[in-house]
């Protein structure tokens, strides 16, 4: 495995749409998708799309309860009308957080890394996190969701005047 270089915002890659993967069991995509593993988890990141380590393919990869996903051609849908605000941050904006309003409850479908087909409901942070990493995948950063740029800033000067870390 491999720590692979992150894109940030501004590279080109990271603007456009990604590609459908055609094959996920390919051993260059399980290959990209345990790098890119190794890599969210050196960058003390929560999620990864292969956008953000210069590989324009539709997948991505995010931490959960029981260890390390892998989501590949992801197909999102919001489940209801509430949606929540709250503090993002990404690893191609290094420094930076901002408040960002999204569904609270999604379904989704895909596939896995060994290329069965995935499926489920999320909320909460999962929810957020797959939803921020399917958003690469179209070619949006989260500072395109905002609809009040006066809450994005870098993270220290955040947490200096809410006194505590953004979350």
């Amino acid at each position: 495995m491999a720590i692979l270089k992150i894109a940030r915002m501004g590279h080109p890659v990271l603007l456009r749409e990604a590609e459908p993967v055609d094959d996920p069991t390919h051993p260059e995509i399980r290959r990209l998708i345990a790098d890119m593993a190794e890599t969210m988890q050196d960058a003390s990141g929560i999620g990864l799309a292969a956008p953000q380590v210069h590989v324009p393919l539709r997948l991505f990869v995010f931490r959960e309860a029981n260890g390390v996903s892998a989501l590949v051609n992801p197909e999102l849908e919001p489940l209801g009308e509430e949606a929540e605000g709250a503090w993002e941050g990404c690893l191609s904006i290094p420094g930076l957080r901002g408040s960002v309003t999204r569904p609270k409850r999604i379904r989704f479908r895909g596939l896995d890394a060994e290329g069965n087909p995935v499926a489920g409901e999320a909320e909460g942070l999962t929810a957020r996190v797959i939803q921020h990493e399917t958003d690469h995948l179209d070619g949006i950063l989260y500072p395109m969701r905002m609809q009040d740029l006066s809450l994005f800033g870098f993270t220290e000067e955040l947490a200096r005047a809410a006194g505590s870390a953004p979350r």
